[in-house]
Formats: C-alpha cells, sequence, structure tokens
C-alpha cells in the first residue's frame, strides 16, 4: 500500500467529545503505542479513514484494528484465512468465481446483524465512489456480485485473479453497515464503525487526530485471538521525540518509523528496560514520473537517470545497513524478483547517459525538480534527495532542484500531475509479486500515472494472475520488470528493514508489525509470556 498519511475539514462537529487527558503508558492498563504516521483531514482528503479511500499505511493501521475483512493474512504472512468468513474459496478451476460463507452470528460493534447484503454494499459502494486515491483497483476487476441467502456472498470476476484472496484481506474490502455510510459518497472525518477486533475513540486537536484508543470488541466474533483489553496509539511528529516518549516510559513501544541513528544508538548502547527488534520487512522507495511532463517526456532522460544514480552510495551515506539497494519494483525476498535495472545500465556510467541523450537529441543539462514529502518517510528523506541532487548534477547532465512538501499537500498534487519527478514509497498490500506491479502499471493505479504500457496492462498482468502457483508467475514478471526497466515510468532505489522498539516487560512485540507494515496491536501483551 503506498503505501501510503492522511487528511479532513474542521468541521465543529468533528472535534467534540474529546478524550481525557493525556496520560503515561500505564493509564487505564492501556498499551500504548507510538508512531510518526501523521492523521490530518483537509478539504482535499475530508475522509481519510473512509475504507474506500484510505489507501496509506498509516490510514489501514486504524481500519485494521476496527474493521473486519472476509480474509485476513495471519501474523507469519502466510496465504489469507477465513475471518470474518467462515469458508471461502474458489467454486470454478478457472479462479473466476470466488465464494465465502460467512460466520454464524456477525455483528456490528453496535449488534445489529451482519449480512451476505452487507458485504455486497460495502465493495460495491468502493467500486461506485471510485476514489482517485486509487483504492478501487484492487476490486476492480469484480464483474459482479451475488448473494445466496443472508450468509452467501459470490464474486464473479471479470479474469482468472489468483490474488483475490488477498484483496479480499485489505481495508478496502471492509465490512460496512448501510446505517452508518452512504453508497455513494465518503464519510467524512475519523469515526469509524465496523466489526472488528476493537472499537475505536478518536482526540482531535483542531484538524488533527492527536490519539486513537482501541478498546476490546465484545461482539467480535473472528479468526483473531486478542492478548489485550486496550491499546493506544499515538501519532508524533518526530522519531525523536517519539524516542523521548519510550524512554520515559510514557509509550510501551515505537513501530514505524524509526530513524537510522536511533536504530543505531540501540542495537550498540542499549538502554536499560529497552529492546529494539528487527522485524521482516517488504518496503520499497522509488522515483516516479510523470511521463507527460516535459522534463521527462523523452525516455532517454529517465534512462539516463537510471544510468548515473549510484544506489549503493545512497544507501551508504543515507541509510546504512537498515536498507540495501533495488534494482526491480519487486524486492529481493519476494518471489519473482530479478535484477532488471542493474542488467540493462549496470553500474553508474556517465557516459553511457551522456550517449543516451544525446542520441535523443536532448539538450544538456536537463532541467529537473525532485519533489519530496517532509513528514510521511521519516527524517532521513531530505538528505536522501540531496543525496540524489549531487549525483545528478555531479555527471553535469542535469541541473537540480529539490522541493519537499508535507504529505497532505505532497500527495494530492503528485496525483495532480504538478510533479514531473517524485519520491514514493510502498508497503505492500499484500505479499505477492502482482502487489509490486499492478499498482503502478494498471488501470486505476496508485500513482494515477499517465504511462500505459497496453502490453504490460492487457496481456502480463491478467497472465500472471491465472497462475494458482506463484512461482509458476516469475516468468512473465520478468518480462514485465524488463520492460519497466525500458520505459522508466519509475525508478526503483532501495528496499528497507523494519525495526520496533519497546519496554521490555512487553511481549509479542515480534508479531505487532508484519512484512506489510501492518500493525497487529491485538498481538501485544504484558509480562513475561
Amino acid at each position: 500500500m503506498n503505501r501510503k498519511t492522511l487528511v479532513l475539514p474542521a468541521v465543529a462537529g468533528l472535534l467534540a467529545p474529546l478524550l481525557a487527558a493525556c496520560g503515561g503508558a500505564e493509564e487505564g492498563g492501556a498499551i500504548v503505542v507510538g508512531t510518526t504516521d501523521q492523521f490530518i483531514a483537509t478539504a482535499d482528503a475530508p475522509a481519510p479513514l473512509d475504507p474506500a479511500f484510505a489507501y496509506d499505511t498509516g490510514a489501514w493501521n486504524i481500519l485494521r484494528q476496527t474493521v473486519q475483512t472476509l480474509m485476513h493474512v495471519p501474523r507469519d504472512s502466510g496465504e489469507p484465512v477465513p475471518e470474518a468468513a467462515q469458508n471461502c474459496g474458489f467454486s470454478d478451476k478457472a479462479s473466476e468465481s470466488y465464494r465465502c460463507k460467512l460466520r454464524s452470528g456477525l455483528t456490528f460493534a453496535d449488534g445489529s446483524p451482519i449480512t451476505a447484503e452487507d458485504v455486497k454494499f460495502s465493495i460495491e459502494r468502493v467500486l461506485k465512489i471510485k476514489s482517485d486515491n486509487g483504492t478501487a483497483a484492487l476490486l476492480s476487476n469484480i464483474d459482479t456480485i451475488e448473494t445466496k441467502g443472508a450468509d452467501e456472498v459470490v464474486f464473479h470476476l471479470k479474469t482468472p485473479d489468483a490474488t483475490f484472496p488477498y484483496k479480499l484481506s485489505t481495508p478496502v474490502a471492509g465490512i460496512l453497515s448501510k446505517d452508518k455510510y452512504e453508497a455513494g459518497k465518503l464519510r467524512d472525518g475519523f469515526d469509524v464503525d465496523g466489526s472488528g477486533p476493537y472499537t475505536m475513540k478518536v482526540e482531535r486537536e483542531g484538524d488533527k487526530a492527536t490519539r486513537f484508543v482501541f478498546t476490546k470488541n465484545p461482539a467480535y466474533k473472528g479468526d483473531i485471538t486478542l492478548r489485550n483489553e486496550k491499546v493506544e496509539l499515538r501519532p508524533y511528529t518526530d522519531a525523536n521525540t517519539m524516542g523521548r516518549a519510550l524512554e520515559s516510559d510514557d509509550i510501551d513501544m515505537m513501530a514505524r518509523s524509526l530513524s537510522r541513528q536511533q536504530i543505531k544508538d540501540l542495537t550498540e548502547t542499549p538502554k536499560d528496560g529497552i529492546e529494539v527488534i528487527e522485524v521482516p520487512g517488504l518496503e520499497i522507495r522509488y522515483l516516479g514520473f510523470n511521463t507527460k511532463a516535459p522534463a521527462v517526456q523523452e525516455k532517454a532522460v529517465r534512462q539516463a537517470m537510471a544510468a548515473v544514480v549510484d544506489r549503493g552510495a545512497l544507501v551508504n551515506r543515507v541509510y546504512g545497513t537498515t536498507a540495501e539497494p533495488l534494482y526491480s519494483l519487486i524486492p529481493s525476498s519476494i518471489t519473482g524478483h530479478t535484477t532488471p535495472f542493474f542488467d540493462a545500465y549496470g553500474e553508474p556510467d556517465q557516459a553511457r547517459a551522456a550517449k543516451l541523450l544525446k542520441d535523443a537529441g536532448v539538450k544538456t543539462p536537463v532541467k529537473l525538480t525532485l519533489n519530496y514529502t517532509t513528514d510521511h518517510y521519516g527524517a532521513e528523506t531530505a538528505e536522501e534527495f540531496e543525496a540524489l541532487k549531487k549525483q545528478l548534477v555531479a555527471s553535469e547532465l542535469f541541473d537540480v532542484t529539490v522541493q519537499g512538501a508535507e504529505w497532505s499537500t505532497f500527495r494530492t498534487a503528485q496525483k495532480r500531475g504538478d510533479y514531473a519527478v517524485y519520491g514514493l514509497g510502498w508497503f505492500p498490500d499484500y505479499p505477492d509479486p502482482d502487489n509490486y506491479i499492478a499498482p503502478f502499471l494498471d488501470s486505476d493505479n496508485f500513482l494515477n500515472t499517465p504511462y500505459v504500457n497496453k502490453v504490460v496492462r492487457d496481456q502480463l498482468i491478467p497472465r500472471s494472475r491465472r497462475q494458482a502457483d506463484r512461482t509458476a508467475a516469475s516468468p512473465v514478471f520478468n518480462q514485465i520488470q524488463k520492460i519497466v526497466a525500458e520505459d522508466v515510468p519509475v525508478l526503483p532505489l532501495w528496499q528497507g528493514k523494519q525495526y520496533v522498539a519497546a519496554r521490555d516487560d512487553l511481549n509479542g512485540v515480534e508479531y505487532a508489525l508484519n512484512t506489510s507494515s501492518d500493525l497487529l496491536l491485538w498481538e501485544l501483551g504484558r509480562g513475561t509470556a
């Protein structure tokens, strides 16, 4: 999921009631988790927590606690298993008809029953609203939805799709009540109503959410086992402030995102009562291009950038051992990974880049502005973009300016096509190679990119989804990645590792953040168990 921070107009009715004043980590026995994700609401994004809009790691980490899905990915990140469903499966060999039967006695948190019609309503609502945030693309292969009685729903797909169970495990497929959500309109604000393992209250200051309190939902029926009664999620403006809160015992754990310096300090000089843990991660970072923008419309400009950028030097300078160079959209730990950008461009080569530009008749130096978000991916982002600028300028082929903006402004401008070159990160919606390809190259994609390759979109992506054995789809993903390296609609830079830090009386920490950076708050408990 881009994955992926947010934003609501400051309406008086949304400002109250507020929760009680802030307290320490022991208040009310709640486990307190810190995050640097920011939850803001603006006129451009007034419904940050509506499943039909939310497509960002921070938002999904709220929705996963509160909104139930038919399937979910277990903590070991294996294949999806039933959650709100009693069972699910393809009812045909072509993987075009997917049938789910609901668990008996399911209700929303307010006690109203959940039926197959609620599932149908929720998913058809996403497709009807079709937000420009890219969420509907995950479900766009649905042709029709059929209900059979009160507890059975059948999804008829336009084309075979072995990844469909994963898509039903994402918050975009969350089950909502017709009484709380309108069919054709997003729900403004931070309130969420669902049937997930927790109910939620939110504290606000102006247009920003400053604390989320999750309380065990007594009506919950599903596959998840809760190991606590209450968890608080507190957003912090930066990693250092969050770190001080952990040291002073105001919070029990800090998740995304720790800074490189924090990880280094906590690893080399452990603090009493605090442990830092590396957990598997699948985050990638990349440059995206508006391929219709004059500065980068010529493919040779994008290819020359690919030939000049030194990923190894960039990672060593900015991220050290917390990241590694990436030469593909698909990271090394995912089936289907290859290294097409290294195969095509090799080590950084200024002479080759110059020839690409000269052969295409591009006058140098090419003027570029590299755009990045200042408050979404961590403190090192600014340093990363200054390092990229120096590499490009040093080639004498580019004249580069760097420009940063807050996420609420940045994401809106990026989707609108204001930026020729921009930096983004991606946290997968589900751990499958399809989710590193389709969100960037398929129709209605997350980037809202003008780049279209019809072979990829109309032939290769559908072909890859026909393979129930995902390793059998690797040759198709290899073809797609070669096309990406040739056309360079995006330029992968690095893949990251994940770390959490926590007080040593907290257990379950190693399970509380999965490979997609989803917070599984129900895994946390106190004591030594």
